[in-house]
C-alpha cells in the first residue's frame, strides 16, 4: 500500500497535534510499500522534518505563515504532487485537505480527536456529504464520544473507528526512582509530589487545582509546562505550596513524571465542556505509560480509557471537595497508590503508537477491501432540525466570543 500523509502545519512542531500525526503516520509508514509526507517546512528545517517523518517529504506548494493561508494552500495544491497520483490513498487530519483530495479524484482517511459536527454545527451538511462520499474511506476518531457525534450526523458506523492515542515505551525504558527523580528537580525526598504537565493555562481546569492545593498545604503541587506569565501562573503564585515550572523538553519531562506520588489530569469539565479543546488529552497515554498513580475527573472522554479503581482514580468532575478527598487517598494510602500503578503499567501495552498504528493498518485495509459496498449515510428532518438550531447557537456563540468553538450544551 501506498500512503500520502498530509500535515498542514510547518515541522518541527512542538504541539500533541504534530505529535499525533507524525509519529501515527512514522508507525503507518513501516508496515507501507511506499510512503511521503506532504508538509510547510522551511527548506533549513527539512532534514528535522525528514528525521521526525521517517519517510520522504514533500514540501507543500504554501507559505509558513499566516496559517490560514497556509492550509488553504496546502489544499488547493496537493492534487498537482505526482505522489498524489501514485498514492492508494491519502490520509490527513484537515478537513480541506480531504475535501481537495477527494475532488481531486483520490481516496481519503480522516484521523482527527474534534467532534466537529458539534463544535462547528454550520458545517454539519457539509460535513456529512463530505464523510459519506464514496472515496471517503472512513475516519479515525481518537474516541467513542467523538465517534458517537458522527453517528448523530447521520454517517454511516462502518465509516468511523475509534482508535485512541498512545505513547512511546523508549520514553520510560530507563525508569528513575521516586527519590532520585525528586532530587533531580530540586524537591525534597519526603515531599508528596502532585504533578500536572501540559499547557498551563485556563482552559485545562487548574483553577480547580489551585484552590484544592490551598486546602492541603502539605502537599507540593508541580505545573509543569507554563509558558509565561498567565492568569493560572498569578493565581498560583500566591500559593506557597505551588511550583510553576517553565515547558520542559522531552529529554528532561520523565524527570517530574517519575517524581510525582500522584499524576493529575485536573478532574473538571471545563476543557471539554466550556472550551471544546480537549478531549482524552495526549498526556494521559504518557501517564498511563509511566505506571505512576493518577487521578483524573470521571468525564466521559477519560472514563473511556481509565478505570476507576484499576488503572487510575477518577472523581466526580468539577468537586473541590471530592478532588481533596482523592488527592489525600493517593499520597496517604500507599497500598491504593501502588495497586492503581501496578494497574496502570499493565494496561499501558494496549496504548503505545506501535499499537494505534497496527489497529489503523487493519482498519484501513478493511475499509479497502470493503470499499465497494455502498454505505448509504442518513440525512433527515432529525439531523436537518439540530443543523438549523445549533447552527443559530452557534452564530450567536461566535458573535458574543469570536470563538469558532462553540462547548457542548445548552
Amino acid at each position: 500500500m501506498k500512503i500520502l500523509f498530509a500535515f498542514e502545519n510547518v515541522l518541527p512542531n512542538a504541539e500533541a497535534d504534530a505529535e499525533v500525526f507524525i509519529t501515527t503516520a512514522r508507525y503507518l509508514g513501516a508496515h507501507l510499500e511506499t510512503s511521503w509526507l506532504h508538509v510547510p517546512v522551511a527548506r533549513e528545517n527539512l532534514g528535522t522534518a525528514t528525521a521526525l517523518a521517517g519517510m520522504p517529504i514533500l514540501r507543500a506548494f504554501a507559505p509558513l505563515r499566516p496559517a490560514a493561508l497556509r492550509h488553504f494552500m496546502s489544499g488547493l495544491t496537493i492534487g498537482l504532487r505526482r505522489a498524489f497520483r501514485q498514492a492508494d490513498l491519502v490520509y490527513t487530519r484537515n478537513l480541506w485537505v480531504a475535501w481537495m483530495s477527494i475532488l481531486c479524484g483520490q481516496r481519503v482517511v480522516f484521523d482527527h480527536y474534534r467532534p466537529w459536527p458539534d463544535q462547528i454545527p454550520p458545517l454539519q451538511r457539509w460535513l456529512y456529504k463530505l464523510f459519506c462520499h464514496p472515496r471517503f474511506l472512513g475516519s479515525i476518531c481518537h474516541s467513542e464520544y467523538t465517534r458517537r457525534k458522527y453517528i448523530e450526523l447521520g454517517v454511516p458506523a462502518a465509516k468511523l473507528r475509534c482508535v485512541h492515542n498512545g505513547f512511546e515505551p523508549r520514553r520510560f525504558a530507563a525508569p528513575i526512582p521516586l527519590d532520585e527523580a525528586k532530587r533531580l528537580i530540586g524537591v525534597p525526598e519526603d515531599a508528596k509530589t502532585v504533578v500536572y504537565t501540559g499547557r498551563v493555562n485556563h482552559k485545562k481546569g487548574l483553577e480547580l487545582v489551585i484552590e484544592a492545593a490551598k486546602r492541603l498545604p502539605q502537599l507540593t503541587f508541580l505545573f509543569v509546562g507554563s509558558y509565561g506569565e498567565g492568569p493560572v501562573e498569578a493565581l498560583a503564585r500566591a500559593v506557597p505550596n505551588i511550583i510553576i515550572v517553565p515547558w520542559q523538553s522531552e529529554a528532561t519531562l520523565g524527570r517530574y513524571i517519575y517524581a510525582a506520588d500522584v499524576l493529575l489530569i485536573p478532574p473538571s469539565l471545563q476543557p471539554l465542556a466550556k472550551f471544546g479543546s480537549t478531549v482524552l488529552p495526549l498526556k494521559l497515554f504518557f501517564y498511563l505509560g509511566s505506571g505512576r498513580p493518577i487521578l483524573a475527573g470521571n468525564t466521559p472522554d477519560v472514563a473511556e480509557v481509565l478505570k476507576s479503581g484499576e488503572t487510575a482514580l477518577l472523581c466526580p468532575p468539577d468537586s473541590l471537595d471530592a478532588l481533596v478527598a482523592g488527592l489525600k487517598a493517593l499520597t496517604e494510602d500507599d497500598a491504593l497508590a501502588a495497586r492503581l500503578a501496578a494497574g496502570a503499567r499493565e494496561d499501558n501495552k494496549n496504548y503505545t503508537w506501535s499499537a494505534r498504528a497496527e489497529k489503523i493498518l487493519a482498519t484501513i485495509q478493511a475499509w479497502r477491501a470493503d470499499e465497494a459496498t455502498p454505505k448509504p449515510g442518513h440525512w433527515g428532518d432529525a439531523q436537518a432540525g439540530i443543523w438549523k438550531r445549533e447552527s443559530r447557537r452557534w452564530f450567536a456563540h461566535f458573535a458574543r466570543t469570536r470563538s469558532i468553538i462553540l462547548p457542548p450544551g445548552g
